[in-house]
């Protein structure tokens, strides 16, 4: 069998399951189906989200496996976690407290735009660094 591919081949749109089969008995159930998050991972995406269950999520067992640094394997796992549609919150920070809200970010980026604040300045205030 070939692996089920997770988005369309021609507009790249997320596929969905419309018939399903069991190979014992026949059964054949048709419907709307669908594939589930990790389905939106590419095979290279996969094999690495098989290493690192594999290694039980030890980074350090994955890097010496793929023969990567540790840099790398955090940046393949945060592109795993953004194709399977998470946000990628940075390691070891509680951001619950800090968060802005869409109008404080509105309101920091127009005082960029407006020249008002420097790109530096700004990002301090979007990450809650002032």
């Amino acid at each position: 069998m070939y692996p089920m591919p997770g988005n369309c081949p021609v507009c790249g749109e997320t596929l969905e399951v419309s018939r399903m089969n069991c190979l014992q008995c026949g059964t054949s159930i048709e419907g709307h189906f669908s594939l589930g998050k990790l389905w939106r991972l590419n095979a290279e995406q996969i094999f690495f989200v098989e290493t690192f269950i594999r290694c039980e999520g030890t980074i350090k067992r994955v890097e010496k496996e793929l023969g990567i640094s540790y840099p790398t394997v955090r940046s393949r796992l945060k592109d795993v976690i953004r194709a399977m549609g998470f946000e990628v919150i940075s390691d070891y920070v509680d951001r619950s407290s800090t968060r802005l809200s869409e109008e404080e970010r509105s309101a920091i980026l127009d005082r960029l735009y407006k020249g008002e604040i420097s790109s530096e300045e700004a990002l301090e205030m979007l990450r809650g660094d002032e």
